[in-house]
């Protein structure tokens, strides 16, 4: 029922079987890093399809959202709080090594779906659960989306403007942590599995990744009794550290990270006198006179160009750049390089989209497709695979078990043939 096929016979993941019935994104993304180097992952979805397909933006129907998180998997329907979807669900997990899901806690169980269980059929599997706060504790019950991990986990509390209201990231910040963890966690436990045939299950919320990463403030709180503030571009430990508009309407972001650099960027401004102050070798006093740092910087750069701004201060070892857009990386020789990859789309022909999230010289990864119709290989795993004979499968399609094979949405057949997608 996984792919037998060599298409990635070659990757570092290749042989690691993963079933991903998570939705939207911290789940699925899970499974999309380890498919970007070679695992082979079957996304299920309800035959109504995963809620990331109608993510906006879109073009002609088609989700880029989905393009993206849906790479280099294969997709199947089922209705898992069907007891004949459930126990398909499990055919598929008996060989599978990693199960992915973020059903809210207790779900799984009321489906006949207990890790335990699944364990016991599959003693090498890793379950990842993934939830808003956990299978344990006094929240577990609640719904978690990344927007309440942004908020409950100290970063919207810290981000924004010192004058102004907490802000959420437009992003799926959160989520996009969270599923970096949760693939990091996911290849720890497979580590384990492989040298004692143990599997285990993998309990991950989503704010616990993001509140990891916000550094030393609970050991700043918890010693010093701090609670940090929103500062906009500032931080309590760097000065100067802000981003400053140029006289051609762009802007640069400027960090002075160790005294010297800071020493460097006010002698490139003509402010000898705040170099050479006797406060300045101190981070209190540069704290102290971080409005009078920022303010000659600032004066100096709304008199330049952006180019001339960013040579000057490269020329004298500050860390500075530019504040992109998506267009100034869609334009930038560096990304084509290495950061940006083009698919080839079964709808929408080639498409741009990010490449690897890490290049490693001996077991690199490959984007071997694009996200997959809905349904696409219901014949191929169902049928093909766990045996499903056609009378079977059309009384499940009726009852609504799953959904046609291959469609751009619910209800609407593809016309594609089964050869134009890139074999796995």
């Amino acid at each position: 029922m996984f792919d037998t096929t060599d298409a990635a016979a070659e990757l570092p993941l290749s042989g690691v079987r993963v079933v991903d019935a998570a939705t939207i994104y911290a789940g699925p993304m899970i499974a999309t890093l380890l498919g970007d180097f070679g695992a082979d992952v079957v996304k299920v979805e309800h035959p109504h399809g995963d809620g990331l397909r109608s993510w906006e933006w879109r073009k002609d129907g088609e989700s880029l959202w989905w393009a993206l998180v849906g790479r280099n998997k294969r997709a199947i329907t089922l209705a898992l709080s069907d007891p004949r979807g459930a126990a398909m669900l499990r055919q598929l997990l008996a060989e599978a090594d990693v199960f992915v899901e973020n059903f809210r806690p207790g779900t799984l169980e009321r489906w006949g779906l207990d890790p335990e269980d699944l364990l016991r059929i599959n003693p090498r599997l890793v379950v990842v659960r993934v939830s808003g706060f956990g299978q344990t504790g006094p929240y577990r019950s609640r719904p978690g989306f990344g927007t309440l991990a942004e908020a409950i986990s100290g970063f919207a509390h810290t981000n924004g403007p010192a004058d102004g209201p907490p802000v959420l990231p437009q992003w799926p910040l959160a989520d996009g942590v969270a599923a970096l963890a949760g693939a990091f966690a996911t290849m720890i436990a497979l580590r384990h599995a492989e040298r004692t045939g143990e599997g285990q299950v993998v309990d991950l919320s989503i704010y616990e990744p993001l509140f990891w990463i916000l550094g030393a403030q609970t050991s700043a709180y918890d010693q010093l009794g701090t609670v940090p503030t929103r500062q906009g571009s500032r931080t309590g430990f760097n000065v100067p550290r802000e981003c400053y508009r140029t006289r051609d309407g762009r802007w640069v972001a400027l960090s002075g990270a160790t005294t010297a650099t800071g020493r460097r960027i006010l002698r490139a401004v003509g402010r000898d006198d705040l170099a050479d102050a006797s406060w300045f070798g101190d981070i209190t006093g540069c704290i102290a006179h971080r409005d009078e740092i920022d303010d000659a910087i600032a004066s100096w750069v709304a008199e330049r160009d952006s180019a001339e701004v960013l040579a000057t201060f490269d020329a004298v070892g500050a860390t500075v750049g530019p504040i992109y857009s998506i267009a100034d990386i869609a334009a930038d020789p560096h990304f084509t390089a290495r950061s940006v990859t083009t698919v080839e789309h079964p709808g929408l022909g080639p498409l741009r989209m990010q490449g690897l999230i890490a290049n490693l010289t001996r077991t690199p990864g490959r984007i071997r497709n694009a996200g997959p119709l809905l349904g696409e290989h219901n014949d191929e795993i169902l049928r093909d695979r766990l045996g499903c004979r056609p009378a079977e499968l059309a009384q499940l399609m009726a009852d609504g078990v799953i959904g046609p094979t291959g469609t751009r949405s619910p209800g609407e057949r593809s016309e594609r043939s089964p050869t134009a997608w890139t074999p796995r």
